[in-house]
This record gives C-alpha cells, structure tokens and sequence, in this order.
C-alpha cells in the first residue's frame, strides 16, 4: 500500500484486559500520529457501521461525543464524514472499507478546520475486533517507524545459500555418477535408465523465458482463476521433489530395503512409505496454506526440496546457455518491476501485483520462501507481515551454480568453480538486503545476483585459462 500506514490499538474491558492491534491508512498531511503507546489517549469506540455518515441527520445528537466512531464508507469524501463527526464532538473517526484499503486524499484546502484523525479500516477487522475483545472497545493510534533491517533476512539468507550450495553439490555428485557410467559399459544402461536428466538449450532457454512472459501476463489479467492451477501443480512438483530428495538420502542407508513385488517390479517398502508421506506432506500444505502460524515452515520445506530438485534436474550444458539464461531472466525481472508500473493503468508493477494477489484476492502464489517478520511494525501488521524470496532467485544462479559444479567434476579442478560461484551469490545476497534496505521497496534480487555470479565464473575461468572450455563446455557434456 502506497499510503502511511498505522496501527490501531485496541483494548477490551475483560480482566485482564485483552489487547489487539489492527492495521489502519492514514494521511500524514492530515495528522501526524505519535511513534509509540507512550502517554497515550484512549477513546471509547462507538460502532456506527450502518451509516456513512454523508449527512450530520445520519446520527443522533450526543451519540459521538468525545468518541472514536467508526463509519462505513460511502459517495461523500473523507473530510466531509470527518467535519460531520467533529462538529458532533468525536475525537477520532475510522472509516470502514469492504474493498481493499487505499491511500486517503481528498483537497485538504477546503477543510481547513478539521482537526481530527481520520483513518481507513478494513470491515473485517471491526468485525473481529467486536468479537475478540467484546462490545465495549477502546482505541488510540499510532505509527511506529519502520525498522532499517529485519532479523527474518537472516534466515532468508540462510536458507537460499544453502539450497544454492547443496543443489549445486548433488548435481555435480550425479555428474560424477555419470563419468563413472561412461567409462563403464556395464553401468551405462543401468545408469540411462536411471538418468532424469533435462539439459537446456539455447533454443530452449530462449522458449523457457518466453513461457515465463507470458505466463505472468496471464496471471495478471485471469489471476483468481490460474492461481489454483499454479497451487495444483506446486503441490504435485513439490511432493515428487520431496519424494526424489529424501529417496537419495534413504538410498544411502543400508537398512531396511525389504522389498514387495507388485507391477513386475520389486518395490521397496520404505520407499512406498516415503512417497505416502510426501503426497501428505503436499495435501496438508494445501489444506491449511492460508494458516499464517505454521503454514509457513510447510511451504519452505517443500520450496526448498522443489528449488534442489530442479537445480540436480536441470542441466546446462555450457557456460554460454548460462549467461543467454540469466541475461534474459534480468531483462523479464527488471522489466516488470520497473518498467511496467508505466503501462498499467494503476501504476502498479505487473511482477509486485502478482505476487501480494491482484485486486486485493487472498491466495497468494506458492513461489516464495517465507518467512514471518521479526521487527514489529506498521508495515508488518498491515501487507507485509512475511520476508519473501521468489523460487527464482534461488533456481536460476543455482543452474549456474550447477553447471560449475559440474565442469569442476569433469576437469578436476579441486570445487574452485562450485566454491567461487556459491561465495558469489552468498555476496549478491547480500547486496540486495543492503539495496532493500537503504531504498525500503522490494527489488528484483536477480539485479544483483545475476552479474555477481556470472561475472566472478568469468573471472576464475580467464585466470585458470580455461575460458573457451568453460564458455563451449566439455565434450562429454555436449
């Protein structure tokens, strides 16, 4: 919301007193509200929701003095509700909004005498706040800054460097297999029946990146319909990505490998036990996605095992398929994070729409490691209550990543690729929570992550003279 945003303090009559804070909108030119709860002023709330209160015969005489009233909103603007209430002697007026919630602006020069603070709402929560705290409610507000950096980084940080590192680290341990399988026949066919494999073309980035345009586009404009087929297909890739990931650390236990045959085949029965337990894991998520308390943890298990999946999935075979990737993905995040707010007819960018849900829907896409904000705020109670960090991000330098790890493994050169490139995006991290912080809006991390670990690959491979290997890759790859 591009609009000051506050926090409404509520307090029932219960002994102990119950407590709860809701999220308001208000104008800063209008009112300026102080930082924190200290020495403030409490006003009884009067709910007068079956109004507008577009004309002072709406309410009777005496019903609002020195109260906080609350009002639906409706045709008149602000300032006049707020003139109506203040010459009925409310204190405070909240103005109650069905829609979602919006900057408030009105010509503040033709309402020169009203005084009073005014604030948006959302329904809901005056609803809730009848029902969490009872009929007799007390009010103030307030606007506490917004903190420079958020302890939530960390773990975001943590976590995309070590899906990074460790889908890097897999796929060059399948490379490895695959070497071995090379040089020995018998192998080879054990191993091609095995291999799941996907390597990337040029062609094929470029039609990757197309699919990538247009699906956005799509979601911007059929949203609340394609949001279920996007949390359909997470729930299915993320359940068999869970199922691949903890199926090769089982396979390194040597206990426990009785088998049932079934289908002509001899199936492991702890195999059949992991992937009922993976397709559970999967429906519960989807079941309780919208349960903020521990929703959470569910959906980043099963983004992190989906993110190392197709990082060990996805092969590309040559240092220049790299660069034409994670170019033209720079290009399609910087162009609708930034370039779009010119074309939509709000302002708004296409990229930032699609990820909090256009038009004030409630699903949100499943495309993001989150994780719930640690530093209490305004902007944390009203529309931002998570740290976010796009699957994408982590996927795309992981390929690149990958791909190091996987030369290194083909040349013998001792992880200094694998190392050098992790040390790189570990560093563009970094970067972007800096940019993030200084600027206070979100950012495209691929600005960032992209030329660190593209141009620190280049720089090790120029300084090991291996340049023209790394750029057309080895002639087992191709």
């Amino acid at each position: 919301v591009t609009a000051d945003e506050g926090i409404l303090h509520a307090s029932g009559n219960a002994v102990p007193p119950v407590t709860k804070d809701y999220c308001i909108i208000y104008n800063s030119n209008w009112i300026s509200l102080p930082k924190s709860l200290d020495n403030a002023t409490f006003r009884t709330l009067e709910n007068l929701t079956s109004t507008v209160l577009c004309n002072s015969s709406d309410v009777p005489s005496g019903l609002m003095k020195d109260k906080a009233v609350v009002v639906m909103r409706g045709n008149c603007t602000f300032l006049e509700k707020a003139r109506i209430a203040q010459s009925s002697g409310a204190k405070m007026l909240l103005i109650a909004s069905k829609p979602r919630l919006s900057p408030l602006s009105d010509n503040k020069t033709d309402f020169e005498d009203v005084t009073l603070p005014v604030a948006l709402i959302r329904y809901n929560d005056v609803v809730d706040m009848q029902l969490t705290l009872g009929s007799e409610v007390n009010v103030t507000l307030y606007s506490p800054p917004l903190p420079e950096f958020d302890c939530s980084m960390v773990v975001i940080f943590l976590i995309a460097v070590f899906t990074v590192a460790l889908g890097g680290y897999w796929s060059g341990v399948a490379e490895l297999e695959n070497l071995k399988a090379v040089a020995s026949p018998g192998e080879r066919e054990t191993r091609r029946k095995k291999e799941e494999n996907v390597t990337f073309t040029p062609v094929t980035v470029i039609l990757f990146v197309v699919i990538c345009c247009v699906m956005l586009v799509l979601l911007y404009f059929f949203y609340k319909w394609l949001v279920y087929v996007i949390i359909s297909v997470f729930c299915l890739a993320s359940a068999m990505s869970l199922y691949n990931c903890l199926a090769a650390l089982i396979g390194e236990i040597p206990f426990g490998q009785c088998r049932i045959a079934c289908c002509n085949k001899n199936i492991e029965v702890r195999l059949i036990f992991l992937a009922v337990f993976c397709i559970a894991a999967a429906v519960v998520w989807a079941v309780f996605r919208n349960e903020d308390r521990w929703a959470w943890i569910l959906q980043d298990i099963l983004g992190v095992a989906f993110c190392l999946n197709f990082i060990k999935t996805l092969k590309m075979p040559n240092f220049k398929s790299c660069v034409i990737l994670l170019g033209l993905l720079l290009l399609y995040d910087v162009f609708f994070v930034f370039i779009t707010p010119f074309i939509t007819k709000n302002g708004a960018s296409i990229m930032v729409e699609v990820a909090a849900g256009p038009f004030g829907n409630s699903e949100k896409l499943p495309v993001v490691i989150r994780v719930p904000r640690l530093e209490y705020s305004a902007s944390t109670l009203c529309d931002m209550p998570f740290s976010l960090l796009g699957f994408g991000d982590i996927i795309v330098p992981g390929l690149l990543v990958a791909y190091c790890r996987r030369f290194d493994v083909q040349t013998s050169s001792s992880s200094v690729y694998y190392i050098s490139c992790t040390i790189a995006y570990a560093i563009g991290m970094v970067l972007t929570f800096i940019v993030l912080a200084l600027m206070k809006m979100g950012q495209p991390a691929l600005l960032y992550l992209v030329p660190c670990t593209l141009i620190t690959s280049s720089l090790v491979a120029w300084r090991r003279k291996e340049m023209k290997k790394f750029w057309k890759g080895s002639s087992y790859q191709v």
